[in-house]
C-alpha cells in the first residue's frame, strides 16, 4: 500500500479511495546526524513523510541538522520545542551521580520530568488545532522507553484523536549471570524498575492509547493483558539502503575476519571475545578488529597482554557511524555478546551488508537474527559465552564455505524485511486500523520476524 492512494475492501460497504492521512508525529529525539535514539526518531519520520502528511514536533536541539542536513522547513515540516534547560539539567544530573556513558536507567528516570514538560508544551501548541480537527492523529515515535509516560493520551481520546505510541522498547533483564557487570554500569535503579509503574500517566497512557508499537517480546510482556489486542510488533531498528549501500563481495578465507562494533562498556561483552578469539588469533584462524570506543578500552589493553598480546586483534578506537560499514563490508562475521541488548542495531547493520552475526540468544538481536543468517547463543555465563563464541569461530574458521550461505540470506532478510520503507507501511497499516478498527482487519505482524524463505 503505497499512503496516497488506497483501494480498501470491505464486504459490508463499497470500495473507497482512501485520502492520506493528516499525522502530528513526536519525536523529542530526532536527528539525521546522531546515532542511537535520534537517527530512529528521524528515520521513522522521514519514512512516514513519503505516506501520509505528517508535521513533526522535536526538541530545539534538533532543528539545526533538520534544516540543513534533511532540507526541512521549520512551520512547514516540524515545528522545535525549547526544552533545553531542563533537559541539560537532567543530563548533567545522570552523570554526576552514575559517571559519563553508565547509569541508563537513571538517566531514564531523570528524564521523565523533562518529557512532561515536552508534551505540556506540545499541547500548549497543538492542543487547539488537534481539537479543530487539523490532524487525524498523533503518533509519538521517540522516547522509545516504556518508562516514559504520555500525558497527551488522556487528553486526546475526549476530542476523538486517535494517539499511537512506539515503537517502545526497554526492559530486557539483566541476566543473573552478570549482576557484576550490573553494579560496574551503575545500574542500582534497575532493582526497582518496576517502580514506573507509579509514575503519572502511566495507567492512561496504555488505557487510552490506541495503538502501541512494541518492538520486542519483552516489551510486549511488560503491557497490562487489558491492552494487548492494541499492541503491534515493529522492531526499533532498520536500515536505509542509500545509507548503507555497501556490500561484503569477498569470498571468506582462513583467517576469517571477525568485527565487533560498539561502545567498550560492561555489558557489551568486548572482554569475554577478546578471550574467546586469542587462541584462535595465536593459531591464524582469525583476525579480530574491535570498532568503538569507552570507559572499558584501559581494562582491554590490559587484557590483550595478559593473553600474551595475541596477533591480529586490533583495538581500532572510535570510528564515524558513516564508516562503520566500511568496516562491516571488510569482515566475514560480526561477533556481539552483549548480554543486555534492547534493540541491536549492529546485528541489523552487519546483516544488511551480507557479513554473517554471532550474538547472544537474548533481547533484541535474539530476534533479528535467525538460524539460516546467523548463530544465537544461548545465555550462560562468562565461560559458556566464551567457550560458545570460541567454538564457532574455530568451526567458521575451519570451513569458511559456511559463511556464504548465511552471509546472503542475512543480507536478504535485511533488505527484505527491515528497512525503514517496509517500517512505514506497516505503520500505516495500524494508522488505517486505528482510524477505522470496525472495518478494517486487525493488523497481524509476526513476532519475531519469519526467515524470508519462510514467507510471512
Amino acid at each position: 500500500m503505497d499512503g496516497s492512494a488506497i483501494q480498501h475492501e470491505n464486504p459490508e460497504r463499497p470500495a473507497m479511495i482512501e485520502r492520506r492521512l493528516r499525522v502530528l508525529l513526536l519525536a523529542e529525539a530526532c536527528n539525521p546526524r546522531m546515532i542511537s535514539v535520534p537517527l530512529v526518531g528521524y528515520s521513522q519520520a522521514a519514512a512516514l513523510r513519503q505516506l501520509v502528511d505528517a508535521h513533526l514536533v522535536t526538541h530545539w536541539r534538533n532543528g539545526p541538522d533538520l534544516c540543513d542536513a534533511a532540507g526541512w522547513v521549520e512551520g512547514r515540516d516540524f515545528t522545535a520545542i525549547d526544552a533545553e534547560r531542563p533537559a541539560k539539567l537532567a543530563w548533567w544530573l545522570g552523570e554526576t551521580i552514575a559517571g559519563k556513558g553508565k547509569g541508563w536507567t537513571l538517566q531514564a528516570a531523570l528524564f521523565v520530568p523533562t518529557y512532561y514538560y515536552f508534551e505540556h508544551q506540545v499541547w500548549r501548541t497543538f492542543g487547539r488545532r488537534l481539537a479543530a480537527g487539523e490532524f487525524d492523529l498523533v503518533h509519538r515515535l521517540t522516547p522509545l522507553t516504556p518508562t516514559a509516560p504520555s500525558t497527551l493520551a488522556a487528553k486526546l481520546k475526549p476530542i476523538g484523536v486517535p494517539f499511537v505510541i512506539g515503537p517502545l522498547n526497554g526492559g530486557v533483564p539483566w541476566p543473573r549471570q552478570f549482576d557484576a557487570e550490573r553494579r560496574k554500569e551503575r545500574e542500582w535503579l534497575s532493582y526497582v524498575r518496576g517502580a514506573y509503574r507509579l509514575l503519572p500517566g502511566y495507567r492512561a497512557t496504555r488505557r487510552d492509547a490506541a495503538a502501541i508499537l512494541v518492538a520486542s517480546r519483552d516489551t510486549l510482556a511488560q503491557m497490562p493483558r487489558d491492552c494487548r489486542e492494541r499492541c503491534f510488533y515493529l522492531p526499533e531498528n532498520a536500515i536505509d539502503p542509500a545509507r548503507f549501500g555497501l556490500r561484503r563481495t569477498h569470498r571468506a578465507t582462513r583467517p576469517i575476519r571477525v568485527v565487533f562494533v560498539g561502545r567498550l562498556v560492561p555489558y557489551k561483552g568486548a572482554d569475554m571475545l577478546i578471550e574467546a578469539v586469542a587462541p584462535l588469533a595465536q593459531s591464524g584462524d582469525v583476525i579480530l578488529d574491535v570498532i568503538g570506543d569507552g570507559p572499558m578500552m584501559g581494562e582491554l589493553k590490559e587484557l590483550l597482554v595478559r593473553l600474551g598480546s595475541p596477533p591480529n586483534v586490533t583495538l581500532h578506537g572510535w570510528v564515524e557511524h558513516g564508516k562503520v560499514q566500511e568496516w562491516l563490508a571488510r569482515s566475514d562475521v560480526l561477533a556481539f555478546p552483549s548480554v543486555r541488548e534492547f534493540g541491536g542495531a549492529v546485528a541489523l547493520e552487519a546483516m544488511a551488508v551480507g557479513v554473517v552475526p554471532i550474538v547472544l540468544d537474548y533481547g533484541g538481536p535474539g530476534e533479528l537474527v535467525t538460524d539460516k543468517t546467523g548463530f544465537r547463543v544461548q545465555m550462560g555465563d562468562r565461560e559458556h559465552i566464551v567457550r560458545s563464541f570460541r567454538a564457532i569461530l574455530a568451526e567458521l574458521a575451519a570451513h569458511p564455505e559456511q559463511i556464504e550461505d548465511k552471509g546472503e540470506a542475512a543480507f536478504r532478510r535485511a533488505r527484505q524485511q527491515f528497512t525503514w520503507d517496509t517500517k512505514a507501511r506497516q505503520t500505516l497499516e495500524v494508522y488505517r486500523w486505528v482510524m477505522d478498527p470496525r472495518g478494517r482487519p486487525r493488523p497481524a505482524f509476526a513476532m519475531p520476524v519469519p526467515d524470508p524463505d519462510e514467507g510471512p
